[in-house]
């Protein structure tokens, strides 16, 4: 057995691939009680889903009663303000406006019944009066807002869970690529290549892939894995464009979500700088992710920040950065959920799969951490 990070082990506890938010979340929340490495093939942590999207918390609006997405998101969203508060991760409460345009009415009702019907916060339908008043550059037929939602620093909560996986022993290992599992219950084999490329076996009683976008390659790959539990994964990029100068508004502002997204919509960073996005773009699949953001798109933000800015000079409109999303099918049908696969799904005690863990999952990062936790017992 080689060493990882200098330090001998033949096994360990659990081994968590991947050093995401939700990878160091679970880190810090397994390692309390286990042993714990923290798998990771890129140099730093968080440099995929974690750190390309909108830094949003959300207050688990859109997703359906009784999804995974709904609970761990209300969950999620709870326990991220307590963490931001606690450890000082900057945050900022400051609340999202539903934009509906001329007949989308109905659809911005069904959005706050469904938000109702999940026991999010509650949403407050504001009047003309009073949003044109806050928002006077704001195009709208009917508005609500969510008091609930809200941005954060995502580098910095990555940064505070690494410290604190790290204070409870996790051994978090940066530039080690897993190549290949064999799976058997409570017993898994990891060969793994370390940043000068030389290979040693590591040895878990648990398993957890939190690798993201990698996550089913790893598993088409996975000896003793049933090949009819990885699903297909398709790659949705999302691209963002900055707003040059002052924003418009302190505010997050949401159109009405479309059929793969929340729609092309306003955020705030923490300094209040303005960013619009993410749009859907369906991109051939690639490993490493392809990050490069399509600038012939601004064409169509415009015309999409247009419909509720319409004095938007397009001049102002900067490319920014791209994420991409992870999005599952099966048999040719779309996943919307989450998928946690575990020994109910796959038969094999000791291993859990988070897959398409899109929107809203870094708001869930925590809650998502303790559902794993309560599965593997």
């Amino acid at each position: 057995m080689r060493p990882i990070s200098g330090i001998h082990m033949e096994t360990v506890d659990t081994a968590i691939i991947g050093a995401g938010a939700i990878g160091l979340a679970l880190a810090r929340t397994l390692s309390a009680d286990r042993s714990v490495v923290v798998l990771e093939q890129e140099n730093r942590v968080g440099q995929h889903l974690s750190s390309r999207n909108s830094e949003v918390i959300h207050a688990g609006l859109y997703y359906p009663p009784g999804s995974l997405k709904s609970r761990l998101c209300l969950a999620g969203s709870k326990a991220l303000y307590r963490y931001c508060e606690a450890t000082g991760v900057p945050y900022r409460q400051c609340g999202k406006l539903l934009v509906a345009q001329k007949g989308q009415e109905a659809q911005l009702q069904q959005l706050h019944d469904n938000a109702e019907a999940v026991g999010a916060p509650a949403l407050k339908r504001l009047s003309r009066t009073q949003w044109q008043q806050q928002e006077p550059w704001l195009n709208a037929s009917e508005v609500l807002l969510s008091p609930g939602s809200g941005i954060f620093d995502s580098h910095s909560l990555l940064s505070q869970l690494q410290q604190d996986a790290h204070l409870n022993g996790a051994l978090i290992t940066l530039c080690h690529q897993v190549t290949r599992i064999e799976c058997e219950p409570n017993d898994y084999r990891l060969l793994v290549a370390d940043s000068n490329k030389q290979h040693f076996t590591l040895r878990c009683r648990q398993l957890i892939l939190a690798a993201g976008l990698y996550n089913t390659s790893l598993l088409e790959s996975a000896a003793g894995f049933p090949t009819d539990q990885v699903p297909e994964q398709r790659q949705a990029r999302g691209n963002y464009f900055a707003l040059s100068g002052r924003s418009p508004t302190r505010r997050l502002v949401y159109p009405m979500p479309e059929a793969h997204g929340l729609g092309v919509h306003l955020t705030v960073d923490m300094a209040n700088q303005a960013r619009f996005g993410p749009d859907v773009e369906w991109i051939t699949p690639t490993l490493p992710p392809d990050y490069l953001i399509n600038a012939e798109r601004k064409s169509t933000f415009v015309d999409a920040v247009q419909q509720y800015w319409p004095d938007l000079n397009p001049d102002r409109l900067q490319p920014s950065y791209a994420g991409i999303r992870p999005k599952l099918y099966l048999q040719n049908k779309p996943l919307t959920d989450f998928l946690i696969q575990d020994v109910g799904s796959h038969g094999l005690s000791g291993m859990i799969n988070l897959l398409g863990i899109e929107s809203p999952g870094l708001t869930a990062a925590l809650a998502i951490a303790e559902e794993v936790k309560g599965r593997l017992g």
